[in-house]
């Protein structure tokens, strides 16, 4: 008989739906390549809605504790204790110091994650990416709707690149850098111009060319912090 857990109270419901999937995992003895509860059945366990239940499911699935495979459920994958996990008691919000911060941050992981993914992407992993970005494209005309998608994007990136740790230090990072893109999401300009260093990105990265991806990745980071710099006061 599987242990029921009771209902979610904390304010982050995803992170605390991830943090409780995992748990669920744990004390059931659920094993890599196992069927989970139908995602209706979670929601009514955990006490939240089906989508706040898919919300988790997705950042378990980018760090590979499950894996969802549409109209077959969801599956435990992988990595079931993965090393890092987005921090559930962050309000969301961050001054644009520590905004700034993330960047030089990103620059050292997604360097060397996208160098990487140029040897080590799989075409799974390539398609994945271009699936992101084209959900990127239908978004640009309208500010909020670029953001996820091209998260999505580069953490196929370093998940591509075959390092798990890398992997997993970018998606922990994934609550900041949301943040960061409202910031450089406010104009079409900017939308487009990081839409179309995206996509430079990939071509670089689907010719496997590891040297003209660093460097265009390296542009692009650059990009990203002039345009945070010059950003809204309300990050200060």
């Amino acid at each position: 008989m599987e242990d029921r857990p009771g209902p979610v109270q904390r304010q982050s419901l995803s992170d605390e739906l991830a943090a409780r999937v995992r748990q669920l995992i744990r004390q059931n003895g659920y094993r890599q390549g196992d069927r989970l509860p139908s995602i209706g059945r979670m929601a009514a366990e955990f006490g939240v809605a089906p989508p706040t239940v898919r919300e988790g499911l997705r950042k378990l699935e980018m760090l590979g504790v499950v894996e969802i495979r549409h109209g077959a459920g969801v599956f435990v994958g992988p990595d079931t204790d993965p090393l890092l996990m987005t921090n559930p008691i962050s309000d969301g919000t961050a001054r644009r110091t520590l905004l700034l911060d993330l960047v030089d941050a990103r620059l050292s992981i997604e360097l060397t994650s996208v160098a990487l993914a140029a040897e080590n992407a799989t075409d799974a992993h390539l398609a994945r990416m271009r699936q992101a970005l084209r959900r990127a494209a239908a978004g640009l005309e309208r500010a909020g709707e670029t953001g996820e998608p091209t998260l999505d994007f580069h953490r196929e990136i370093a998940r591509g690149s075959g390092n798990v740790v890398l992997h997993q230090l970018l998606d922990a990072l994934g609550g900041a850098m949301r943040q960061a893109r409202r910031v450089v999401d406010r104009t079409p300009a900017l939308r487009q111009r990081f839409h179309a260093e995206h996509l430079g990105i990939l071509d670089a990265l689907e010719r496997r060319d590891a040297d003209q991806a660093v460097e265009r990745m390296r542009a692009h980071l650059r990009g990203v912090r002039e345009a945070l710099q010059a950003g809204s006061p309300d990050t200060d």
